[in-house]
């Protein structure tokens, strides 16, 4: 075997070798495909010395060369793509973790509404021994207010200002008037019956203005506090339609569920981009496949021009 037949086949086999890189980096089964008959072309020729060595260099020259170029193409347009969705998951994943630094757990939250509880009922008797004793007493537990300030913003619903408007109506015919607050007589009835026993339900904000509910312990009813007004009415869960009320987590908390949420998305999306192949060089690649799989393919290996020239255009193209 003279120095030109090994040169053609050592270069050969280099061709070889890196089709087989990229095959197995897109994982196509079409350029595994085109790989593994691209050896099955090459062996042919080194177990014939009588053929022309030469039309395995026609062949790498017209179709393999150009076949590796475009895909370290689109594997590099690819990878580009890629980098910028793994900058994105980095900007999200730093956005996650400064909330996460600042969010307030939910433990810390619901420790905190057993202690407001405490102080609106203690409030509330206090209130109600002033009203009976026409005093001018502050009925209000010390830091009443400092419970929402902490903890509206992120977890407290957001209601519009006409369902807060509909919410703190009220009749004064019905009410005890203090300088202090203003309670319903039903309502302060039923706490007195109840003996105060109360817990935090939910928060409610519209803008800057807050409201807290609560439910009674041991019968189906529900009243709010407007601490704007120092204010306690009666309301029904079916005034607030619209809340989803089985959502626990706070602002904060949702922010950073969504941003794990899309961040798993874009890892998924990363994985299939990294390794995409439009379905236009696909169907010309399956073209390419049927022409070197044909048992005559060499009487026919001019025909490659053409072929070689389409995938020497695809290289121009802003497919990827």
């Amino acid at each position: 075997m003279d120095e030109h037949h090994v040169n053609i086949l050592r270069e050969s086999r280099a061709e070889i070798s890196r089709l087989q890189l990229l095959s197995a980096f897109f994982g196509e089964e079409i350029v595994y495909k085109i790989y593994l008959r691209s050896q099955v072309i090459h062996q042919l020729f080194e177990n014939n010395e009588e053929l022309d060595i030469d039309k395995l260099e026609l062949f790498h020259v017209q179709f393999t060369a150009s076949l590796i170029e475009l895909l370290r193409k689109i594997k590099k347009s690819n990878e580009k793509n890629v980098t910028l969705i793994y900058d994105e998951m980095l900007l999200n994943k730093e956005m996650i973790r400064k909330m996460s630094d600042t969010v307030l757990s939910e433990n810390a939250f619901k420790l905190d509404k057993q202690r407001q509880s405490l102080k609106i009922n203690q409030s509330l008797k206090k209130l109600f021994e002033v009203l009976s004793d026409h005093t001018e007493e502050f009925p209000f537990a010390k830091g009443i207010n400092s419970f929402s300030s902490r903890y509206a913003k992120d977890f407290f619903y957001d209601i519009s200002p006409e369902q807060l408007g509909t919410l703190i109506e009220f009749d004064p015919a019905e009410m005890y008037i203090d300088m202090h607050a203003s309670i319903q007589r039903k309502l302060m009835g039923l706490l007195c019956k109840h003996d105060f026993r109360t817990e935090f339900f939910y928060g409610l904000k519209s803008g800057q203005l807050i409201i807290e509910l609560y439910k009674f312990l041991d019968i189906d009813r529900h009243f709010l506090f407007f601490p704007s007004r120092n204010l306690f009415l009666f309301f029904e869960l079916s005034e607030l339609e619209g809340i989803d009320w089985t959502n626990n987590l706070s602002e904060k908390g949702r922010i950073i569920q969504e941003l794990n949420y899309k961040n798993d998305k874009l890892e998924s999306s990363a994985a299939a981009l990294k390794t995409f192949i439009p379905r236009e060089i696909l169907d010309l690649l399956e073209e390419n496949y049927l022409k070197i799989s044909d048992i005559n393919f060499l009487n026919h290996l001019n025909n490659f021009d053409v072929q070689a020239n389409i995938l020497k255009a695809m290289l121009k193209t802003d497919l990827f």
